[in-house]
């Protein structure tokens, strides 16, 4: 059995916080590793830092088209200089001779003797010179060696899940590839003998298995690598049979459906079976039944049915778990603030979550409208919505209230 505990709060439940900790908890990071090119990266979390082996830039360069001078010879305004070289980005350039200047282009190394680029607007090219009319102080438009990176600085830490900028920026110091975590490999069935798949004719008392697609993008969303064991009947022995199966090849196992103690709920007798059922029944709206546990020492997590609670109770439970797998230090929610455009007249026992959408006035001010629908089956409010509102326990809101708001932009990634 799991050493964790779980501390009941309202009518037996356990708190969303401490839910969340002992889930985490119990989360062991992946230590395999493997090789990937820059191509390849993005989405992947990085296993080892980045240090950079360079200065970045490599040498003082221009910061824009002009004329590299020193400042000493051109401090009266209308100083008439030969033009000695000419410098774009990509050459090596040559000592500047005393008394000339050198046409240069934006990202072109500074010649040695020069200390300062007097910007071509304010020159006049003639004949192999160029006047300079305006006074040019020491330093101005060059941007310094190692002004962005310095050699031995790491530049992106272990941990860090792979964003095209952070692409670019280990392909600005030289790096072709990356030490990475290997994907979790998730197992994903749902239960009900009323599940059928999109695409095949829908007989009376059946429903399209939406839980599955939805599951799979989230999944897939943050960088699993899904194991997909379609519909389970509703028969304890099935459930006990997708179970071991799914927990022989996964890091983790995911099940939708039969989590309560209807007598067509087989999921959580079979996890006791096969191993230790160690959280259920969280105090949340929607998604109250979620169940954690092992099966054959493989982690397992089930949510409820219901298509908005299966959607929730990822974002709330399952992405944090997953997140400490990939050894991500970001696991936890943070919640931006924002004024209700609704009353919340009603108090219930229980944190709700309800799934909501903030919209922004001409100033930039943030208002959060919330979806009529508090029902679990109502799959069109998440595409309605943009985020969840957080209500706390007994909470009541008024229009113009402050109130957290948890984006779908920050939980999806």
């Amino acid at each position: 059995m799991s050493e964790l505990s779980c501390t009941p709060t309202l009518d037996g439940l356990l708190s969303y916080e401490d839910a969340v900790d002992q889930l985490v908890a119990a989360a062991r990071p992946i230590t395999e590793r493997q090789k990937v090119g820059l191509r390849d990266a993005l989405g992947w979390v990085l296993a080892e830092p980045v240090v950079s082996a360079i200065d970045v830039p490599g040498w003082d360069y221009s910061a824009m088209d002009g004329y590299a001078v020193r400042a000493a010879e051109c401090a009266v305004s209308g100083t008439l200089l030969p033009v000695s070289q000419r410098l774009p980005a990509g050459v090596s350039p040559q000592p500047l001779r005393p008394g000339t200047a050198a046409r240069i282009f934006t990202g072109a190394p500074i010649p040695e003797g020069a200390d300062a680029v007097v910007m071509q607007e304010v020159c006049e090219a003639l004949d192999g010179q160029v006047r300079i009319n305006a006074r040019v102080p020491s330093g101005d438009n060059i941007r310094r060696r190692g002004e962005d990176i310095r050699a031995g600085v790491e530049v992106i830490a272990s941990g860090t899940r792979l964003l095209p900028q952070h692409l670019g920026l280990a392909a600005s110091v030289g790096v072709a590839g990356f030490s990475v975590c290997r994907r979790p490999r998730v197992a994903l069935f749902a239960s009900g003998d009323e599940l059928i798949m999109p695409g095949q004719p829908l007989a009376p008392g059946k429903i399209y298995n939406s839980n599955l697609f939805t599951a799979t993008g989230l999944l897939q969303a943050l960088g699993c690598e899904v194991i997909e064991l379609g519909i389970v009947e509703d028969t304890l022995a099935a459930t006990e049979a997708a179970l071991a199966s799914a927990a022989a090849q996964a890091d983790l196992v995911l099940a939708s459906g039969g989590v309560s103690v209807g007598e067509e709920d087989h999921v959580k007798p079979a996890v006791e079976a096969l191993g230790s059922l160690d959280l259920w029944k969280i105090a949340i709206r929607p998604g109250k039944p979620v169940a954690f546990g092992h099966v054959d020492g493989t982690p397992f997590i089930g949510s409820p049915g219901n298509p908005v609670s299966l959607f929730v109770t990822f974002l709330l439970f399952v992405r944090p778990f997953l997140l400490r797998l990939q050894g991500r230090p970001d696991w936890r929610i943070q919640p931006m603030l924002a004024k209700a455009d609704f009353d919340w007249p009603k108090p219930d026992k229980r944190r709700e979550f309800q799934r909501a959408r903030i919209d922004f006035d001409a100033r930039g001010a943030g208002r959060l409208s919330v979806h009529p629908s508090r029902s679990s089956g109502v799959l069109s409010s998440v595409t309605w919505a943009n985020g969840l509102v957080v209500i706390p326990e007994g909470g009541v809101l008024r229009r113009g209230d402050e109130v957290a708001f948890l984006p779908f932009s920050e939980l999806l990634t």
